[in-house]
């Protein structure tokens, strides 16, 4: 699976805008978090989702602000790790640690 990388508010402010066009992951990444990497692993290998799906990943200690401007904006608590689906601006399912299955997603598509 290709991600597309958050890396700034102008980055995270266009996903959110790509939301209104169709649905919207992000993924919530600690590279210093053994979950982290392992949740990430099993995201990408059960990435089977439709195409039409963007997914977007975040290093969240490289850009803290992108990670909060999210929390703010979907009125979502921060977690690490955390999967969001985003539609229309909203998160419509959110999971976060050991409870990451890319599979959870389907029935919000």
């Amino acid at each position: 699976m290709d991600w597309n990388a958050l890396e700034s508010l102008e980055d995270w402010n266009a996903a959110l805008k790509a939301s209104h066009v169709g649905p919207v992951a992000v993924f919530k990444h600690s590279t210093r978090c053994s979950i982290s990497h392992m949740a990430l692993k099993l995201t990408q290998q059960r990435w089977d989702l439709p195409e039409d799906v963007q997914p977007f990943l975040l290093d969240l200690l490289n850009y803290r602000a992108v990670s909060d401007a999210i929390a703010a904006d979907l009125n979502t608590e921060h977690q690490s790790p955390q999967l969001l689906l985003i539609r229309d601006g909203k998160t419509v399912h959110c999971a976060n640690h050991s409870n990451i299955d890319p599979v959870d997603l389907l029935p919000y598509l």
